[in-house]
């Protein structure tokens, strides 16, 4: 994959626009977790530090086009990069439509892209408007790399030069070392309430992964397709064929789904609900599946041992619950322990990562939601794409 790197770019006095991932999210006006403004700040620095007129900029929420909103705004993002770096850090609201200047070694943070008309829909002209304000366009959002927008995908279009940021660079070699490069066994950790919103990611992984792991309703929805009763568990009964494919095609393969003995139930979904123990075999018609048990989990644990890369997507169990928590505690500090290359993403599997402290023990966690899923699928991502052609 042939994309410039902002190593290979002459930024010295240069004027560089970063579209990072400052989407950060927000309580009370604060910023509740720092984690994706820490993992953009080695591509802003660099560019700091070699003399560039550097800009900024990312969406915040979902704010309505063409209207500015408080709640949407970047400001705790620049009071934060002030703060860290200890310099001025300025914030430009109407960067778009009046004139400002940058100089060298500056930091300006642009007001959240998306209060432009067109930024959602690729509007040319703003592409072109955001091109003109700068030499060098970075991109360093792969969170977004799967949107085709004016800040990722048109601006990269029509800007002089466009290359990709640091943060860009690992996640993408990251999940290219697992998806296109990765040493075998490949164990794959797939959660979720739906197999239908996840299924074009289940037979990706199916064509490749030795062992695939699976929790929450997707779980459910293969226990039942093996012949299991599941209870009033979660599960969708239109998929129960899908799921027997996809079992069928890693049977084929060699491949396997990890063998569930036990399980742990409650009668409602509830925080105070006592959590019971119960082989596979013995699920009562009004059981709830909230978890997998300690034998099932030995099973698990053992092939996350062996395994030498792994990918992990979604919790085991509803870990939000202290007594439905045990399986991905003990998922997430299996994985923590293994020796191979772990790759994990997502809002929930990050939640369970700094839960169980296991975030300095993985070898990459991935600050992309949409993009991270749809390139495990095999999906061609449009910044992507504009990156490459650009590099030629």
């Amino acid at each position: 994959m042939a994309i410039l790197r902002i190593s290979e770019v002459d930024l010295i006095g240069q004027r560089v626009l970063i579209r990072a991932d400052l989407n950060v999210p927000m309580m009370s006006g604060k910023i509740a977790s720092d984690k994706r403004i820490q993992a953009s700040i080695p591509t802003i620095q660099y560019a700091i530090n070699q003399g560039a007129r550097v800009m900024v900029t990312s969406h915040l929420g979902r704010p309505t086009e063409g209207e500015f909103s408080e709640e949407n705004s970047l400001a705790p993002v620049a009071d934060y990069l002030r703060k860290y770096l200890g310099a001025p850090v300025r914030l430009q609201r109407n960067w778009v439509s009046e004139p400002f200047e940058v100089v060298p070694q500056e930091l300006v943070v642009l007001e959240n892209c998306r209060f432009n008309v067109g930024e959602k829909s690729n509007d040319a002209v703003l592409a072109k408007q955001y091109a003109a304000l700068a030499d060098v366009f970075v991109m360093d959002a792969f969170g977004t790399a799967h949107r085709k927008q004016a800040s990722t995908y048109g601006v990269a279009e029509f800007c002089e030069t466009s290359c990709a940021g640091f943060l860009f660079l690992q996640e993408l070699d990251s999940i290219h070392r697992v998806m296109l490069e990765p040493n075998h066994p490949l164990v794959a950790v797939l959660g979720g309430s739906k197999l239908s919103t996840k299924l074009p990611i289940l037979h990706a992984l199916s064509d490749k992964v030795d062992q695939l792991i699976m929790g929450g309703g997707i779980a459910n929805t293969f226990l039942k397709a093996q012949g299991y009763d599941v209870g009033q568990s979660m599960y969708e009964a239109g998929f129960v064929d899908q799921a027997r494919a996809i079992i069928k095609k890693l049977e084929q393969r060699g491949a396997s789904l990890p063998k569930i003995i036990d399980v742990i139930c409650g009668k409602k979904f509830d925080p105070n609900e006592p959590a019971i123990l119960k082989k596979i075999n013995q699920m009562e018609v009004d059981d709830m599946i909230f978890d997998l048990g300690p034998e099932s989990m030995k099973g698990i644990e053992a092939t996350i041992k062996d395994a030498k890369t792994i990918l992990w997507n979604g919790p085991i169990g509803v870990f939000e619950f202290a007594q439905f928590s045990q399986g991905t505690q003990a998922l997430a500090e299996a994985i923590a322990k293994s020796n191979a290359f772990s790759l994990a993403g997502g809002g929930d599997t990050i939640s369970a990562i700094q839960m169980f402290d296991a975030e300095k023990d993985l070898s990459y966690i991935s600050t992309a939601g949409g993009a991270f899923l749809e390139f495990i699928e095999g999906k061609k991502l449009p910044t992507i794409e504009i990156l490459e052609k650009r590099a030629v």
